[in-house]
């Protein structure tokens, strides 16, 4: 899993450190200099005697540092000293007046060259700098800091969006590295709010910052390396090196799933479970009008591996359903989770016309009285063994609860599309919203915020988050990367291709993530914060789905769904 730290945190692990005269910046722009090093000579790679490829020499690569003021100039000054001293052609484009002296120092010691460009003065001193940037092997960012907030201005703004438009328009583009984050991006909330010159690599000092997994910034960022300088974070946090207690630090802002985290959280049947121990999901999707998206859920559903998947709608949906997965129970019964919503029209509102929903609109309204407790009676065919938590207390009223008690929910729910518009004032984490930005910010609107999509756009991670505040639910909000907000916790998945932006690909998600919170029922629960990591973990096995079904190129909606059984097997081969 990888784990970011907000700015406050990793700076307070960092004094410690820095108080015992531990060289932090030295291990820094040595360890950034060998990450530039290995991937110049990976891009300058030339075929051997034998036919296969070598990497190149280091020796003769043009390197371009663009250095802003403080630590982080340090931190790319040093490490063009070492990229010089390695016989790198490294030219430094100094930005500011306050330039870190001794890294400066260390650079021109190493036969590095500096130019400055402080300031608007008389004529283009921008376009030779351009220029000089086209022609390079590796372009280092060290224009701000990670203490840095808002757009950037100056010279570093109007340096950076000229070699943006420069870079997009050039047939041959140099590699971009991002000195501990992209300069211009909201280091801890992940907003773009200007210019940013798009990274191939961000190496990022000490732990990843939730910027960097965030969108739409982690969109910027390119392939991530985490330097460790030894720092201690986190609630169980011990000595320091120099034998100082760091004290705790808090948790980490963001989360991401890696694949062994998936592995490590897929339900896997023993000997003696059955249908029912393994997860039945209910489905409440599609109508006369979008049966495919009933087909979709189901099949996805039945591809991610459940005991039983029960679909609850019109008869010609059904029997359209029933055609592409006969494994699929027809009608309403016994479940652990619902999905629903997926092809079902929004609930009208006072004064809208009536929509055509099959009915739909009532059963999905059942559903959600049971995920959110408001049902007091357990269904009749509800027996024991079910992930029902009623109980047997003498004191206890109808579905178990005490006067007074807060209403429990019986099963979890996936709630998506036009299930959203039937969402009760408060729900508990165990129900799990799924909308895109213009579903979200539709949803909050409704509940007083003055927020419309291009809002959510811009900012995914503030608006889930007063999402699941307004709601209770966690939220996973779909996009690029996709952003899951539960009690205490953020996960930020973006492990999909651009091509899985595509009609139906969230039906399929709905599915898949349906399933796991039925075979997790009893935890997700008890444990509130369980549903946003299966969330992620769906989001994962979604990405890979559709990056398995056509890599490189467009997929379709059903062909995603016909990898996750592949995409399940290998993860759990490798686990």
């Amino acid at each position: 899993m990888i784990e970011a730290w907000s700015v406050d945190d990793v700076r307070a692990a960092e004094q410690p450190l820095l108080e015992a005269g531990v060289p932090l910046m030295e291990r820094a722009a040595f360890a950034l200099a060998t990450v530039v090093a290995r991937d110049v000579a990976r891009a300058r790679s030339v075929v051997g005697p034998d036919g296969g490829r070598r990497d190149g020499r280091v020796t003769g690569a043009r390197v371009v540092l663009l250095v802003g003021s403080g630590n982080n100039g340090g931190d790319t000054l040093f490490a063009g000293a070492h990229l010089a001293r390695r016989g790198a052609l490294v030219t430094a484009v100094l930005t500011s007046e306050r330039v870190h002296r001794e890294g400066l120092a260390a650079l021109r010691r190493a036969g590095g060259t500096a130019r400055d460009v402080p300031g608007r003065v008389p004529g283009d001193v921008l376009g030779p700098v351009v220029d000089e940037v086209l022609r390079a092997d590796a372009v280092l960012d060290g224009l701000v800091g990670i203490g840095a907030t808002g757009a950037l201005r100056g010279v570093a703004g109007e340096l950076v969006g000229r070699l943006s438009d420069a870079l997009a328009a050039a047939p041959r583009r140099p590699r971009v590295v991002a000195v501990d984050a992209p300069s211009g991006i909201g280091v801890d909330d992940g907003t773009v709010p200007g210019p940013v010159l798009r990274a191939d690599r961000t190496v990022t000092f000490g732990a990843a910052k939730p910027g960097l997994l965030l969108p739409p910034a982690t969109l910027e960022v390119g392939h991530g390396a985490v330097v460790d300088l030894g720092l201690t974070l986190g609630a169980s946090a011990g000595p320091t090196a120099s034998g100082t207690a760091a004290g705790p630090r808090g948790v980490p802002t963001v989360r991401r799933l890696e694949p062994a985290d998936v592995a490590a959280l897929w339900p896997v049947p023993g000997p003696t479970d059955h249908k029912y121990t393994r997860g039945v999901l209910g489905v409440v999707a599609g109508t006369p009008t979008y049966p495919g998206a009933a087909v979709l859920v189901s099949t996805a559903a039945v591809r991610t591996g459940p005991g039983m998947v029960r679909y609850a709608g019109p008869d010609d949906v059904t029997r359209a359903v029933l055609a592409a997965r006969p494994e699929v129970v027809p009608g309403e019964g016994r479940v652990q989770a619902w999905s629903l919503g997926p092809g079902v029209p929004a609930a009208p509102g006072p004064g809208d016309d009536p929509v055509d929903d099959g009915g739909q609109h009532d059963r999905i309204r059942r559903a959600l009285a049971a995920a959110t407790g408001q049902d007091a009676e357990p269904s009749a065919d509800e027996q024991p063994g079910n992930a029902s938590p009623t109980d047997e207390r003498p004191d206890a009223g109808p579905g178990g609860r005490r006067p007074g008690d807060a209403p429990r929910p019986r099963v979890a729910a996936v709630v998506d599309a036009g299930a959203l518009s039937l969402l009760p004032g408060r729900c508990p984490a165990s129900v799990v919203l799924t909308p895109h930005a213009g579903e979200l910010a539709t949803l909050l609107s409704a509940r007083g915020q003055d927020v419309a999509r291009a809002d959510v756009d811009a900012e995914p991670w503030r608006w889930a988050r007063r999402a699941h505040e307004l709601t209770g639910a966690t939220v996973l909000l779909k996009g690029s990367a996709t952003v899951v907000v539960g009690p205490g916790v953020t996960y930020s998945q973006a492990d999909a291709p651009s091509w899985l932006a595509t009609a139906g690909a969230g039906d399929v998600l709905s599915g898949i993530l349906g399933v796991l919170l039925a075979a997790h029922l009893d935890r997700v629960l008890a444990e509130p914060a369980l549903a946003a990591e299966l969330a992620a973990a769906a989001a994962l096995v979604h990405g890979l789905a559709a990056e398995r079904a056509n890599p490189g190129g467009p997929v379709a909606a059903l062909d995603v769904a016909d990898q996750v059984p592949h995409v399940v097997a290998e993860l759990l081969a490798a686990r």
